[in-house]
Parts: structure tokens; sequence; C-alpha cells
């Protein structure tokens, strides 16, 4: 683990000299360049020049994210004519999630797509991600609407990254969600009692599993294999392709489809580079996610069924719950009680949300 640690410094120091010297012969959006050509510090940056982005997650190969980056690299190249480029770095090889959204709100980095759970503790707003089973029922056409349309809803969650030095571009969903893999039998409600679930550092995660009983344990991304190996943890909630993008049907035995959340994926761009682009450079932005989430969304389902194949031809057995399951966790008092906090923690959006996905659904 020591050997890894400080392979993972060699190499971001590595990335960031070679961003350094990249930054001498291209435009950057961040630091970088001559004061006569730099796209930093508020001003438009200059049409003419080749402005250069780098961009990151912490998404493992194959994963919707991953694609999604890929995707998003190449039509920006295209729809720009080769004016703006984007230097990837995906896999965490700018640092976990806390690492690169720092260093986006510096302008360090440009771009980041991660899922929202993370973003909470840098924008409150994203609390509203938080709220279990309420994309449930509702269609993927209605949630791109939903997420992706111009409302009071996506106003005001907009608000609240620009606060905080962010700005949103695109979502990318197809009406799949995070599922349960374990190492434990889970067919009822009642069967979460005790269950040792990995969870992301998020508190209102925790306080969803603790509703049920369970006894939810932050770790890394990079500890969930082997703790799931040795039996630290009995089980990790993430999509499917996220598991099986980390060999997670090696040492798992039952993926449990609770839909608790629906998988989606958010595109930020540093607003201190948003701020010194000129109009015409954020169309070429706001275009290329267009163009890539219309290229990479319809593939999500299909995604989703290959990688539970992935999972039962290595052993696994798929756990499908009927309808008093899920009403069962809505009715739970905990858990509405949650919602209720959410709602307020990001500044009512929880109620903007609901009644957005109520109207797209009709």
């Amino acid at each position: 683990m020591k050997q890894q640690a400080t392979k993972k410094r060699l190499l971001m120091l590595l990335v960031a000299t070679m961003a350094m010297v990249f930054a001498l012969g291209l435009t950057a959006c961040g630091g970088g360049g001559s004061s006569s050509s730099s796209a930093s510090g508020g001003g438009d940056a200059p049409s003419g020049d080749v402005i250069t982005l780098i961009s990151s997650d912490s998404t493992s190969p194959g994963s919707a994210g991953n694609k999604w980056q890929l995707a998003f690299k190449d039509k920006l190249e295209a729809v720009s004519g080769g004016t703006m480029v984007v230097d990837y770095h995906g896999n965490g090889e700018l640092g976990g999630d806390a690492d690169t959204q720092t260093q986006l709100q510096a302008n360090d980095i440009q771009i980041d797509v991660t899922q929202p759970a993370t973003l909470v503790s840098f924008v409150p707003g994203f609390a509203v991600f938080d709220a279990h089973m309420v994309f449930a029922t509702s269609s993927p056409e209605a949630n791109d609407v939903v997420l992706n349309g111009d409302n009071p809803f996506t106003q005001g969650l907009q608000a609240s990254a620009e606060e905080n030095n962010m700005h949103i571009l695109g979502w990318l969903q197809n009406g799949t969600f995070r599922q349960v893999t374990s190492n434990k039998e889970i067919r009822t409600l009642d069967d979460f009692k005790g269950f040792q679930i990995r969870t992301m550092e998020n508190n209102n995660h925790m306080a969803f599993w603790k509703a049920l009983g369970a006894d939810p344990t932050p770790l890394a991304w990079a500890e969930v294999y082997i703790s799931l190996q040795n039996g630290t943890v009995e089980g990790q909630e993430n999509a499917t392709d996220t598991s099986v993008g980390n060999s997670l049907q090696e040492v798992q035995k039952y993926c449990c489809l609770t839909n608790h959340v629906l998988y989606s994926n958010v595109m930020v761009v540093s607003k201190g580079c948003w701020d010194s682009l000129t109009d015409e450079q954020k169309g070429f932005l706001e275009e290329a996610c267009k163009q890539a989430t219309a290229e990479i969304a319809p593939t999500l389902g299909q995604l989703d069924q290959d990688s539970r194949k992935v999972m039962t031809d290595a052993g696994m057995e798929i756990i499908e719950f009927g309808d008093d399951f899920f009403n069962a966790v809505q009715d739970n008092a905990d858990v509405q009680k949650l919602n209720e906090s959410i709602d307020e923690q990001s500044g009512g959006l929880l109620t903007l949300l609901k009644e957005e996905i109520e109207k797209a659904n009709k």
C-alpha cells in the first residue's frame, strides 16, 4: 500500500509538471500562459488562442463517467475547430473526489465529472440528491427534462454551485440506479439490520442506512475491494458498472436491486474558468456536453445489463424487490425525517425537485 501511495504521488507530480510545460505552448483556462494570452483573471479569453482544459474524474475505465469524459473530449475539440482541447486524467490520477474538487474550485483543474453525493461538502445544494427513492418511479426522459432543462430547480442548483466556485455543465443518466452488493443475503427490509455496508463519507447517505438498521462505514474507494475480501465490511452500494469495473464480483455474492439513488454523473466546470471564457467558447462547452450526453446516455441501460451479466457469470445472485419493499422504505419514519432535513440543507431544492419530477412525468 505504501509503495502504491508513493507511485500515485509521483504520478500526480508528473502530471502537474507536464501540465505546466504544456501551458507554455497553449493557453490554459487556469493559470499559466502569458498575461496577453491567458484566459484566467475573469476577462474574456482571446478567441484565436488554443485553450487547454485539464479534466479529471475518479471513475474506472469503461464506466459511464469515463465514457462520457472521452466523448466530451472528442466533441469539444470538434465543435471548437481545435481551439479548445482537453487534457483528460481519469481513474483518480489527480487524486480522489475531494482532492479534485478542491483543485477545481481553485481553477487548477477546469472540469470534473463525479456523482452528486461527492459534492455535498463543497456545494450544499447537491444534498438534494441524497434523498432516496425520489426518482424511483420517474422515466429516464422525464429525468433528463428535469436535470438538463431550464427550470426553478436547475436554476436554484446552479446558483448554489456558482456560490461555491463551480458551474454545472450537464448531467448524464438513463434511469438506472445505484444498487447494493453484499456477502449477506438480503431479501427483506429486516435483513438490513446490522448489515456492515461501505458508504461514501456523506452524512446523509450514512443516515439513510442507519435508518434501515444497517451499520454504515465510510471507506475510500481504493480500500473497498480488500475490505470486502477480508470481511471488514459485508457490502457496498454503487452502480453496477462501477462495481464490475473494480472487479467486486470476485468478492461479493449478491447484487440487491434496491434502486435507492438514481445513478447520475454531473459535469462541473471551475467558475474561474467559466467566467474567463467568451460566450462563443461557453457555447462550445455546452454543445460538446450535449452531444456527448446524447451519445452515451442511450448506452447506460445496456451497460447496466451487461454489468449484471458479468456478476452472474462470476456466480453472484441478483435479488429483486417488490413494491412492498420500496413502500416500506419510503414509509420509514427516520427516512422521512432525513428527507425533511435534506430539503432544509439544500435550501428547499428537494421540494422544487419533486415538483419538477411530477410535472415532467405528466
